[in-house]
């Protein structure tokens, strides 16, 4: 089989990134069409995907960022969203779930409606978009699926209970997409961002214990960059991931393969 010489190309390629508008998904949103593909990014917030949307594309050569109002805990919102990206981008070829809440609270006084809330957003949030984009990839025969896990998936971040127990279910859910839709040309697979700051959680993270402890456990002795979680993402949408199924890929500077280490949180 002759090599490749575009692996990392998605030129022609329709994207839609729930959560688009900031963090991790506005920086994944921006390196999906940094390789050429047309991205719709979708938020709560229509103001804030507009102007999430005006500022991508003045960082490429022509626009092809746009932006729509989407809350992935409605049906029909999720399915409208789905519906302007196939008219909007021409065609929709690769779905990023990266919409998330955080709450920080002790697991003893977490309700079960906070609890549920946590689920609904990530982990069947995530079930209904990927159900929706699929009715149109299972017809056309390819499409590809990154979930946004985390860290948290694996190990516990103390007083994230029902974060941590929403992110471990979306791996499950990787994981049971990827083993019945890959006989329709549908590729499932997530990424595990390790800590990674950006307005949700900067004032958990940024010169707090919380931050120092996690620093002590992390090889790279940094915090993650958003930015830095573009490139797995691209490589999951393109050619080159074309055999990649049901995977996770952790992002997250050396943290879960930290067993003991020199400490560094002083060095920050």
């Amino acid at each position: 089989m002759p090599i490749q010489t575009a692996l990392f190309d998605l030129a022609g390629k329709g994207a839609l990134v729930t959560g688009g508008a900031t963090g991790i998904g506005r920086a994944l949103a921006a390196g999906l069409a940094a390789h050429g593909a047309r991205v719709l990014i979708g938020s709560r917030r229509a103001e804030l995907v507009e102007q999430a949307a005006t500022e991508l594309n003045a960082d490429i050569d022509e626009p092809r960022v746009f932006g729509t109002r989407l809350d992935v805990t409605d049906n029909d919102s999720v399915e409208a969203a789905v519906h302007t990206a196939t008219e909007r981008l021409g065609s929709l070829d690769i779905l990023v779930n990266c919409a998330g809440i955080q709450l920080r609270k002790p697991a003893i006084d977490l309700t079960p409606e906070e609890f549920n809330h946590m689920y609904d957003v990530h982990t069947t949030g995530s079930l209904r978009c990927a159900q929706a984009a699929a009715r149109g990839f299972i017809p056309q025969g390819s499409g590809c699926i990154i979930n946004i896990a985390s860290v948290c998936s694996f190990v516990d971040n103390i007083e994230v209970a029902a974060y941590a127990a929403a992110k471990s279910a979306v791996l499950g859910l990787t994981r049971s997409l990827a083993n019945e839709w890959i006989k329709h040309g549908v590729r499932t697979n997530a990424i595990a961002p390790g800590f990674v700051v950006t307005d949700l959680n900067r004032q958990a993270l940024v010169g707090t214990d919380r931050g120092r402890r996690i620093l002590e456990r992390t090889p790279a002795a940094r915090f993650g960059q958003a930015a830095e979680m573009a490139g797995t993402a691209v490589y999951l949408a393109s050619p080159a991931a074309a055999f990649v199924n049901g995977q996770t890929i952790v992002v997250d500077g050396g943290f879960l393969a930290c067993g003991f280490t020199d400490s560094v949180a002083g060095e920050q």
